[in-house]
């Protein structure tokens, strides 16, 4: 699997879980993306796993932190398990 491939999945991931969290805390994303210091279009990317150029998503580690901040879980629990080999 070439590494923008699995990229994509892994932030995939990333923006299903910000989602499902967002939900069940009953957040919009206007919200969230408030919260987190970020525009809504820019969380809106992060949940679809994708940025403006159709590239996959990439968000920094300030906003990974930020958001789990306002979603109050552990970082840890944002990020999915098996993260992609990126030194290829």
């Amino acid at each position: 699997m070439r590494q923008e491939e699995g990229w994509g999945s892994y932030v995939g991931r990333l923006g299903a879980q910000l989602h499902r969290r967002r939900i069940e805390r009953g957040l919009s994303q206007e919200t969230v993306a408030y919260r987190a210091g970020i525009t809504r279009f820019t969380y809106q990317s992060y949940e679809k796993g994708k940025s403006q150029s159709g590239a996959p998503a990439n968000p920094s580690l300030r906003t990974v932190i930020a958001l789990a901040e306002v979603l109050d879980i552990p970082v840890a629990e944002i990020l999915p398990m098996s993260p992609p080999h990126m030194s290829r």
